[in-house]
């Protein structure tokens, strides 16, 4: 059964909306890319922030008051329209919430901890709940009214793309008439620490598949989607996962995982990769992420496939990178790119001769295919050899 991507809210380094956004990302504008304001570990990390203030939860519970809430609710007014005609044509029992998140509000909970420590008690401001995993779904759920299924996924850097194809399960399975699925991160010291401490952040603007890469950049974004079975012009056509569980942190460097995933979201939509017209490489820029994924694409795509990494725009926003780079593809395929541009690949040009060499997207490309429909897929490759490739396109 396809799942129609009706509507899309998105905020992240690129801007706020999808006009800003695609601008943006179409341009290869990585403006959004700054200098985190304190030191980590000794040094000055670049990060992909959003500018500027966020709506204030004024009227939410204290356990949902979180900058993650904030970004999600920015992202969630924009289909604030789309949502509202849903729940009044199917009713709150029949629309579902699922979202990936692998930071909730963890940053508040880390500002509270360290009050504790110093002032011997907890400020006004805490609450345990800031740090749930389920915290964004509760959210959206209690917010909208909703009684539908609800719930978080955290699967690190697959999250959000997990929450889409979760979404899609919902609707196959006649459980929901509608879901709301995406994901949000937000920055926060434990997970720039963390990525530090793995020796795994670069001190530049990341450079994926360079041989100069030595690292990945850390982002904040929310990407949600409205997913219905009413046709739309966009619609998820499929989705491949795989869990090869080579290791806690490092990918399998044969990309078993990888190319499973890819060959699985090829075969649910239908699709051969020849038809494939674009892909959203994960391309952290870290030595062995691209090495492994380098290898994979080059197994699934003998021909090769027009693909870019857009995390030197945004950073690696984690648990809301599967959603946002879905909503990338959703961009590329949209009115909102008339003139049918894929996202550029920003690196040095400087290729690692020891990888398969990728079709990297120069700026001003424009797409090749001439049939419909359009098919673009989406990498997202995780912790613990956890791998979603998700494909969009025209609506059949």
């Amino acid at each position: 059964m396809t799942a129609y991507l009706n509507a899309l809210g998105l905020i992240c380094a690129l801007g706020r909306g999808k006009a800003d956004v695609a601008k943006c990302l179409l341009e290869g504008d990585n403006s959004g890319m700054r200098l985190h304001p304190r030191t980590i570990a000794g040094h000055s990390l670049p990060v992909g922030a959003v500018s500027g203030e966020l709506s204030a939860l004024v009227s939410a519970p204290l356990r949902h008051v979180t900058r993650n809430n904030q970004l999600l609710l920015a992202a969630l007014d924009e289909i604030e329209a789309d949502v509202h005609q849903a729940i009044s044509r199917f009713g709150p029992s029949r629309v579902g919430v699922v979202m990936g998140t692998s930071t909730s509000g963890i940053q508040e909970a880390i500002e509270g901890i360290a009050r504790l420590t110093r002032d011997r008690h907890l400020p006004s401001s805490y609450h345990y709940n800031h740090q749930e995993l389920s915290a964004p779904a509760s959210f959206v759920s209690e917010r909208l009214q909703l009684s539908g299924p609800s719930y978080s996924i955290s699967t690190a850097c697959t999250s959000s793309a997990r929450a889409l194809l979760s979404g899609k399960r919902l609707l196959d399975a006649g459980v929901c008439d509608a879901v709301i699925c995406g994901g949000v991160d937000t920055l926060c010291d434990l997970t720039l620490r963390g990525f530090s401490a793995l020796e795994a952040t670069s001190t530049h603007v990341c450079n994926p598949f360079s041989v100069n890469r030595d690292g990945i950049n850390i982002g904040e974004a929310a990407a949600v989607f409205l997913m219905t079975r009413e046709h739309a012009p966009i619609a998820l056509l499929g989705g491949g996962a795989s869990s090869d569980a080579h290791h806690i942190s490092a990918p399998d460097p044969q990309g078993q995982g990888a190319i499973a995933s890819m060959d699985k979201a090829l075969n649910s939509a239908n699709t051969l990769a020849e038809q494939i017209s674009y892909l959203n490489l994960h391309g952290t820029a870290t030595r062995h992420n691209d090495a492994m994924e380098s290898h994979a694409v080059a197994r699934v795509f003998p021909k090769g496939v027009p693909c870019s990494s857009t995390k030197p725009l945004t950073g690696h926003t984690l648990g809301a990178a599967g959603a946002l780079e879905a909503a990338f593809c959703w961009l590329t395929l949209s009115d909102h790119n008339p003139a049918q541009r894929l996202p550029p690949h920003r690196w040095d040009g400087e290729q690692d001769a020891e990888l398969p060499r990728l079709d990297l997207v120069v700026a001003g490309t424009v797409t090749a295919a001439t049939t419909r429909p359009r098919r673009m897929m989406s990498n997202s490759f995780a912790f613990g050899g956890n791998n979603i490739s998700l494909i969009l396109g025209d609506a059949p």
